[in-house]
């Protein structure tokens, strides 16, 4: 799926990626394409686990602002259905 998505954003055609596919053969063999698939996935994984941390720190050093905030919008909700 997240192939798919990848080439979705490269815009590419079915006979551009046919050609791209025969052009990595051609460079690496048979035998190095799942090295790369492995590197590639391993990069991947990596960026995820790091994007993930970035995420959790700004989290953390908002300091539960995010959660303050929800409260007092359930509570104006609560004003606004009572008139």
């Amino acid at each position: 799926m997240a192939i798919n998505q990848f080439i979705l954003f490269l815009n590419l055609g079915g006979g551009e990626v046919i050609l791209v596919v025969f052009v990595i053969l051609l460079l690496f063999g048979g035998k190095g394409i799942p090295t790369i698939a492995k590197t590639l996935g391993k990069g991947i994984r990596e960026f995820k686990d790091a994007t993930s941390g970035i995420q959790k720190d700004i989290r953390e050093s908002t300091g539960g602002l995010t959660e303050q905030v929800n409260e007092h919008i359930q509570e104006i909700k609560k004003e606004i259905e009572k008139e």
